[in-house]
């Protein structure tokens, strides 16, 4: 598949949810909040001819990625309310996200699941 069509469908996605998102808070989180980066990559995978154990991985990995990102959505809006600068709640959700992968990755080795 070309690289670009890859970039057009990707921006396309992107330019969509932002404008539903700018209509409907819910509606942009629900659309936004669907594994579509995900599921076009493994699509791609897939359309590239790579084996199904390259595209398990992918999935299995994206799984365990996913967990430590999930309370930044939860800090965030909390910052934002608390009147902290966009710039320095997103910051801060970043923060927590590295820590928690690091804590994840840490738990995680002991049950001989290797993140990094």
């Amino acid at each position: 598949m070309s690289i670009w069509l890859k970039y057009l469908i990707s921006a396309a996605l992107i330019v969509l949810i932002s404008e539903v998102a700018k209509r409907s808070d819910k509606a942009g989180a629900f659309i936004g909040a669907l594994p579509w980066m995900t599921l076009m990559v493994l699509a791609w995978l897939y359309l590239e001819n790579q084996g199904t154990d390259k595209i398990a991985a992918h999935a299995y990995y994206t799984f365990w990625y996913v967990l430590p990102t999930l309370p930044m959505f939860l800090l965030l809006p909390y910052l934002l309310n608390k009147q902290v600068a966009f710039v320095w709640a997103m910051a801060a959700g970043i923060v927590l996200t590295v820590v928690l992968f690091a804590v994840e990755a840490i738990i995680l080795r002991r049950f001989n699941i290797n993140l990094v």
